[in-house]
């Protein structure tokens, strides 16, 4: 689950992680309110406005500005809020701004300059280790630093039967230059900040820029973060931060009726039960000639209701011109999920889109008796191979 930056801010600070203060507003008007406020308990007189959706590169959008007084700062927020925000991370038609994050200048003037640093805590893969990623390159897009400066990023890995050491604090505060006052904010900074990765359950802390301020101070500008959607039952307090405004709107409806769904940009959709067969699925229709139009795992219990629900959900994707059901009866037989398909069709009436359904496992036989005698445009296949060879006939 995708966080908003100001959410993002409030799990750091609740760790110890000193961030850019500021507080999230809905319209113009509160945008205002709130910078009165942060001028109150900051001091600040510039502020910071920034767009709150699920995308990163916002300001090379225009969802960043800078309001250079409180006379300015209803006017910056109208701009942004109700924007239809495109950046690099977003598709063509952009995010809808809802809400903007009105936050503290902190670029302020002082003895010695200010410095940007790139920083995330994630999951090394080929280690299964986590590991804090970090450059002396903030602001900038950390792929870019990779491709071009590769030599400026370093990967610090953490033993989980150790954990955070302060060694590998102090090695990544001299690694990013740093000496004295600011030496010894950023090693409290980085043990923070792997302790609120861990604590939240996250699969993603991306802190770019970490600042140095001119008073060597090591705060949190930005913050991206995602959270193990498997975690979220012990933090109910983050589940509740879920914005489903900034979330593909057919993904949400098929969450809510028990199905995991991914949209692709194919034009066969995809009705299996289980992670893995629906990746083997989408290989064999890949094989065939086609390409997936979706990720659809209906699970173990696919009763008819729940069948109809995913054709329906399938279907809402023009490009879809045909749908391959692949089911393996282990835990439910075969011919309930027939009868469900079947249902599921008379129930919905008009689908113009040829549907293939592979049935293996237990009453794989019955089942496609059952649909060959149903007397719809539904064709059955048993082996994998079967139903590729439809596949590629029919689309």
């Amino acid at each position: 689950m995708n966080l908003h930056e100001y959410q993002g801010k409030e799990i750091l600070a609740g760790y110890g992680v000193r961030i850019q203060r500021g507080k999230v507003a809905q319209t113009p008007s509160e945008a205002v309110e709130v910078a009165k406020q942060l001028t109150a308990e900051t001091g600040t007189s510039w502020y910071v406005v920034k767009a709150q959706v699920h995308a990163g590169g916002r300001g090379k959008g225009g969802g960043v500005k800078l309001a250079k007084g409180i006379d300015k700062v209803e006017e910056v927020a109208d701009s942004i809020i109700g924007m239809q925000l495109v950046t690099p991370q977003t598709s063509a038609e952009g995010k809808k701004v809802h809400q903007v994050l009105v936050a503290e200048d902190v670029y302020y003037p002082g003895e010695s300059e200010t410095s940007e640093f790139y920083m995330s805590v994630l999951l090394n893969r080929s280690t299964g280790r986590n590991m804090i990623m970090y450059s002396t390159e903030g602001g900038m897009d950390i792929e870019t630093v990779a491709e071009e400066t590769p030599h400026l990023i370093f990967t610090e890995e953490i033993d989980p039967k150790v954990g955070m050491t302060g060694f590998q604090a102090r090695k990544i505060a001299f690694n990013l230059g740093l000496s004295g006052a600011a030496f010894k904010d950023m090693t409290k900074f980085v043990t923070a900040l792997y302790r609120a990765y861990e604590g939240a359950d996250a699969s993603l802390f991306e802190i770019n820029p970490v600042l140095k301020t001119s008073d060597d101070k090591i705060l949190a500008v930005d913050a991206k973060v995602t959270i193990d959607d498997n975690a979220l039952y012990r933090h109910k307090d983050i589940a509740e931060m879920r914005d489903t405004r900034e979330e593909d709107a057919t993904e949400v409806e098929a969450g809510e009726a028990g199905l995991n769904f991914v949209k692709l940009d194919g034009n066969v959709g995809c009705m299996v039960n289980g992670a893995g067969l629906a990746m083997a699925t989408m290989d064999i229709i890949k094989m065939a000639g086609g390409n997936p139009a979706n990720f659809l795992d209906v699970g173990g219990t696919a009763d008819a209701a729940r069948v109809e629900q995913a054709f329906r959900i399938i279907l809402r994707d023009t490009n879809v011109k045909a749908i391959l059901v692949n089911i393996f009866g282990g835990i439910v037989r075969c011919d309930r999920v027939a009868q469900g398909v079947v249902d599921a069709y008379k129930n919905m009436g008009n689908i113009n889109v040829p549907i293939i359904v592979r049935l293996q496992g237990t009453n794989a036989e019955e089942a496609k008796k059952l649909i060959d005698e149903s007397g719809l445009e539904v064709h059955s296949a048993i082996a994998l191979q079967e139903a590729a060879d439809l596949v590629q006939e029919l689309v």
